[in-house]
């Protein structure tokens, strides 16, 4: 096998003059893929008549048959079940239904709590009720167990009963210089200790009927508007045997200012237990005469959701598999907004990703035929925890071992041209490398994901693929733009987090700018180009947390 870092050099040697000249020319590089196609096809995919996407709704079958066609017409061939388009996709859907009675007793008094107000809470566990009464509260810090750096917020604590706090992100988030935590946890870039899925999980492990993450702004990376939208309408989870191993009853997220009063009544500062939790002699707190209450009733049952599949078979290695993944699902139709829109259209996250790929799928059936298979996956859930790519991960249809790799697209940005291109966090393998050089081409620089502390590595559809071993990545557009540079590009960013990420504001309009998009497709294209014309098998580097799970099936790659 060939190294894939000579690979890199040789392709950074070939390339230098041409890059100099492009990056010398101050203008966008070309690209094969047309912003006008990508355009109508994001408009069309979130209108209205799709209702959000939602997997298992009623507009499934629609949005389906949506985009298998779109896969005919560029050319691909059925890659799924059964020599068809789809896999299915066994879940287990969750939906609170009636009235929500949550209600927090601090101070001598009881207080009645909103759904979606002052907290937000989901089942995840197949009961028909969820009743609980006067639960004590239990502060944990943050939730984490990590016995590699001799961390342990529970210390023997007795959660059977009882509802967990504990903050978000990971102790070093806010770690100063001589603290324990500092340094330990990846500093600003957020480790999975840090993900609410882990401390959901942690909890449950630890046999608490609760776990309450105190939402903040800056260390969960967006806000309440994107908690309450994202938990409120019905939830999905893989099937599983025992989900009460997995899942403690009541699941949810407080606002920090209900936090900081059920502290006070303890006679507690919530800014001074948060400096403790960065200790590792932190131990848990019960706060004194806090308790909790719950009852609504739980509509679970198992559904089917599906992902769909086309390919481009390899003439010479067609066991060799190059996977594009995106998300077709988004929030569905949920909480209106100041307008009164209830529907999640999600014209950028992601309906601008199926259309990406589907993209990029005609550059690759139009052209001559690779040398090895190119997989399109367009899959369902990724909202709900990215529950499709984590099911076809775990039920593969083509051999990870002899999947190359899987390049993920999501939510590239609508801004405009830019000068560089990012990642979702830090994917620490071979391939991040080969993105870099092939940007080079371009005439574009890589810029190192701008939030580490968001845990973007963890959450995206890619990350199925990586903890099996397999090398993966998730392209995030740049924010350099070439009309208006990094501080234009980051204000853009900024205002679709707050104004239209996960709100139904997320709709196509004529604003957007699908040149970027295309452009960034286009170096996608080149990247999955590269590798399926090669005998190159991209490797995790040293040190790299999956590198372990992909050098055990080396073997199957000789």
């Amino acid at each position: 096998m060939k190294a894939l870092p000579s690979k890199i050099a040789g392709i950074a040697l070939s390339l230098a003059l041409a890059s100099a000249a492009l990056a010398q020319s101050g203008s966008p590089p070309s690209t094969p893929i047309d912003p006008q196609r990508l355009s109508d096809e994001v408009k069309a995919l979130s209108a209205d008549s799709f209702e959000g996407r939602g997997p298992a709704t009623r507009v499934e079958p629609k949005v389906l048959d949506w985009i298998i066609a779109h896969m005919q017409a560029a050319g691909l061939k059925p890659a799924g079940e059964h020599g068809g388009w789809t896999q299915d996709v066994p879940l287990a859907r969750f939906e609170l239904v009636g009235p929500i009675q949550l209600a927090a007793t601090y101070g001598g008094q009881t207080h009645a709590l909103t759904q979606t107000q002052e907290i937000t809470v989901r089942a995840q566990q197949p009961v028909d009720r969820v009743k609980v009464t006067n639960a004590p509260l239990v502060f944990v810090g943050y939730g984490v167990t990590a016995p590699e750096v001799g961390w342990d917020d529970f210390k023997g604590v007795d959660l059977k009963g009882k509802i967990a706090i504990c903050l978000v992100n990971d102790p070093d988030f806010a770690a100063k210089p001589g603290e324990d935590a500092y340094g330990k946890f990846g500093g600003k870039a957020e480790t999975y200790y840090g993900r609410w899925t882990y401390k959901y999980e942690e909890a449950a492990r630890r046999g608490a009927i609760g776990m309450l993450v105190i939402h903040e702004t800056a260390p969960a990376s967006y806000g309440w508007n994107t908690v309450k939208n994202s938990n409120a309408n019905a939830q999905f989870d893989i099937v599983r045997d025992n989900p009460a191993a997995s899942h403690p009853l009541i699941e949810g997220w407080i606002q920090y200012d209900l936090a900081k009063a059920l502290f006070a009544a303890s006679g507690l500062d919530l800014e001074a237990e948060k400096v403790r939790a960065r200790s590792a002699a932190f131990r848990p707190v019960v706060l004194k005469g806090d308790t909790f209450s719950a009852d609504y009733a739980v509509d679970h049952q198992n559904i089917i959701s599906h992902n769909v599949l086309g390919k481009v078979e390899g003439a010479l290695h067609p066991d060799q598999t190059i996977f594009y993944t995106a998300h077709w699902d988004h929030l569905g139709v949920g909480q209106p907004d100041a307008r009164g829109d209830r529907i999640y259209n999600g014209a950028i996250d992601n309906a601008d990703g199926v259309a990406s790929i589907l993209e990029i799928g005609r550059q690759f059936a139009k052209g001559p035929a690779p040398q090895r298979t190119i997989i399109i996956m367009s899959v369902t859930a990724e909202e709900k925890n990215l529950l499709g790519t984590e099911y076809y991960a775990s039920h593969p249809l083509y051999p990870l071992a002899k999947t190359v790799a899987d390049i993920n697209l999501d939510a590239l940005s609508g801004s405009g041209p830019a000068r560089d291109i990012s990642v979702s966090g830090d994917s620490k393998g071979e391939l991040q490398d080969l993105l870099v050089a092939l940007a080079e081409k371009q005439g574009r620089r890589f810029t190192p994901d701008a939030e580490p502390q968001a845990g973007h590595f963890f959450r995206s559809d890619h990350f199925p693929f990586a903890k099996r071993g397999v090398p993966s990545l998730s392209i995030e557009s740049g924010q350099d733009l070439y009309d208006g540079g990094v501080a234009v590009g980051k204000a853009k960013k900024e205002a679709y987090v707050a104004l239209r990420y996960h709100q139904p504001a997320d709709e196509w309009d004529t604003t957007l700018d699908f040149r970027g998009m295309a452009i960034d497709d286009g170096l996608a294209y080149e990247l999955g180009l590269e590798l399926a014309n090669s005998d190159v098998w991209p490797g995790w580097k040293p040190g790299a947390e999956f590198k372990a799970a992909r050098d055990v099936t080396a073997g199957e790659r000789r």
